[in-house]
């Protein structure tokens, strides 16, 4: 599972960024908490009652279509899953070549 980050405004995910990120996990979690893959995303999907929607992301990575996935009227701002559900597609056609 790949690790998504949302970046403030004009910041970019570059490597000394991910050095940082994948340091700070192995030392204040595990090395087991420290992603293969870290991508930046444009926004993080919340609910309406302000929790991130982990289990809908993981369930989109999974193959499950984005209807059963996830319910849009249940998000702040139901664009911000929009990337998830691209990226989820043109992943699963990645894996059938």
């Amino acid at each position: 599972m790949p690790l998504f980050v949302q970046l403030r405004e004009h910041q970019s995910l570059d490597e000394g960024l991910i050095s940082k990120i994948k340091q700070t996990l192995r030392a204040e979690r595990s090395p087991r908490h420290v992603p293969d893959v870290i991508l930046s995303v444009p926004a993080i999907p919340y609910t309406l009652s302000g929790k991130k929607m982990e289990v809908p992301v993981r369930r989109l990575l999974m193959g499950e279509a984005s209807g059963k996935a996830f319910s849009r009227d249940s998000m702040k701002k139901p664009d911000a899953m929009d990337w998830f559900v691209d990226f989820a597609a043109h992943r699963d056609q990645r894996r059938a070549i």
